[in-house]
């Protein structure tokens, strides 16, 4: 694959059109995108969750940015965490996306601690060392340029920070057969009955098997400059959460 193109699922295309293509994606599931999250981890979307702001260890008065940050799940409890003089940055390309979360946390009561930013993760808008902890949660596979983001978010750190990453990634070879049935022919036919819409189930299962596995995926923030990197398999290694800080 040259310079000009890239995946978007099995498929290749122009690298400038990724984003309108996961844009389009997005719009179209983002309604429904909570429900469909339930159905197709059968509620393990939420422990997954759980465990990654465990494992943040939020500390008051933090600045925080929830990269990806969609309905706004780690953002509304990191919210709660930094108190009244920490603040959250809820952050995604996708403005339909943003929007569904913003009624969510406005729902919540959730206001005063927390903006909402729509960005590239490539290039984020934020002087160098601004923030405590900065989490992307099932959003860098579809991230066009995975290293530029990396990079983008290691400046963005302050001294001291860390980066977790919670993603799809490659389970145990034991579990990969049905992994795959349930990807490719259920998971779609979810999408077509709760969304209308199973081509962009289909992506999902294709963006995963295309995402760097576990270990290439440390190596890549280890480029980036990042530090004590290790990940933790979730679910066996269908999710896991990666780390990296910044010394």
């Amino acid at each position: 694959m040259d310079k000009k193109t890239t995946h978007f699922g099995y498929k290749t295309i122009a690298r400038e059109e990724k984003a309108a293509h996961v844009k389009d994606v997005f719009d179209s599931v983002s309604s429904r995108y909570d429900i469909m999250n339930d159905l197709m981890s059968v509620g393990l979307h939420r422990l997954w969750k759980k465990y990654t702001i465990e494992k943040a260890a939020v500390k008051r008065d933090q600045i925080i940015l929830d990269l990806a940050g969609g309905t706004g799940d780690l953002a509304k409890a990191f919210s709660k965490q930094v108190g009244e003089d920490g603040h959250v940055i809820l952050a995604d390309i996708n403005l339909s996306m943003l929007k569904e979360g913003r009624a969510r946390l406005i729902d919540a009561g959730v206001s005063k601690n927390l903006s909402i930013v729509q960005l590239n993760a490539e290039n984020l808008p934020f002087p160098k060392n601004s923030f405590d902890l900065i989490t992307i949660a099932f959003g860098l596979r579809n991230v066009t340029e995975k290293q530029l983001a990396l990079e983008s978010i290691y400046k963005a750190l302050k001294p001291g920070g860390k980066l977790l990453i919670l993603e799809f990634s490659k389970p145990i070879s034991i579990m990969q057969p049905l992994y795959d049935l349930y990807s490719f022919k259920i998971l779609p036919f979810l999408g077509e009955l709760v969304t209308n819409d199973a081509e962009s189930y289909r992506y999902l299962a294709e963006s995963i098997r295309m995402h760097p596995d576990q270990d290439t995926l440390i190596g890549m923030m280890k480029n980036s400059g990042l530090e004590r990197c290790r990940y933790q398999n979730l679910t066996g290694g269908i999710v896991a959460l990666h780390e990296g800080y910044k010394f």
